[in-house]
């Protein structure tokens, strides 16, 4: 009997490493996800030309698969550097892989930047379907400069409602060691040291509210963060869950500085995306 059992999960085990070797991937690079016409009215870039070579985006998707989940990545680099990037973790998973570049200080303003994120995310939700994602399952994560972004334009609706897009509707925010306050480099463009704290229009704690799509927030070892990243992360969460918001999660990468834990950060990500699609996607 034993050996009958033995056999039946030998089969088993060989069936699923097949399935997974038949699963296809493509990628297509440098899509631009916007145009002049989609520029705001009060664009304030220096040059021309950022537009065209940075307004790009990257799609990893699996090949004859419908209604996939979706991740929107953004790049860190303190909104002045980096690039995009759809890291090993993410891929054959069963996930369409979003990864999208943005304009970067000090050329553009910030409000150029986050304009620039969430015409990335509105074209996802426009074209995603193309390529087998869901555009109800559409989780936006970013380390750092990129967690920040999300985390402004996945709480202050105004700048997804400009393309036509409830941010209510995405299926999750995941930043990886995200700014909370106002991110140092626009504080440096005002004369204000990185460890002179503010929170003003430009700080994602401004917008905190019990209604915003579910939350992942993930941060390095409190004493290896980057500027005291994991307090502000801590304080975020304190004060999504005491204005009522129902489903906010912290986690601490203990041992990981702010750049290596964006490596474990990934095994949550996927892990969230799994209970969400099992629980529904609001």
């Amino acid at each position: 009997m034993k050996q009958v059992i033995t056999t039946i999960l030998v089969l088993l085990l060989c069936t699923v490493a097949v399935q997974a070797q038949q699963q296809q991937y493509q990628q297509v690079n440098d899509i631009p996800y916007r145009d002049s016409s989609t520029l705001p009215n009060n664009q304030t870039t220096n040059s021309p030309n950022d537009q065209e070579e940075r307004c790009k985006l990257d799609v990893y998707y699996p090949v004859d698969q419908k209604d996939a989940p979706v991740v929107v990545w953004f790049h860190g680099g303190g909104i002045e550097g980096g690039s995009k990037h759809i890291d090993d973790q993410l891929k054959n998973s069963g996930l369409v892989v979003v990864a999208a570049n943005y304009r970067l200080l000090p050329k553009a303003h910030i409000d150029d930047i986050l304009d620039d994120a969430a015409a990335a995310v509105a074209w996802t939700y426009k074209n995603i379907e193309k390529y087998g994602g869901s555009h109800r399952k559409i989780f936006v994560a970013g380390h750092s400069a990129g967690g920040y972004l999300l985390d402004m334009i996945g709480l202050d609706k105004k700048w997804l409602a400009k393309y036509g897009v409830d941010a209510d509707s995405l299926a999750a925010l995941v930043p990886f060691s995200g700014q909370c306050i106002t991110h140092y480099n626009i504080r440096k463009q005002q004369g204000i040291s990185p460890l002179q704290a503010t929170i003003d229009q430009y700080a994602p704690l401004t917008y905190v509210r019990p209604d915003a799509p579910p939350i992942v927030i993930i941060s390095g070892d409190r004493e290896l963060e980057l500027y005291g990243r994991y307090e502000e992360q801590a304080y975020f969460w304190r004060m999504l869950k005491l204005v009522g918001h129902k489903d906010v999660t912290l986690y601490e990468m203990q041992g990981y500085d702010h750049g290596a834990m964006a490596q474990p950060a990934y095994y949550i990500l996927k892990q969230h995306i799994k209970r969400l699609a099992t629980k529904g996607i609001r």
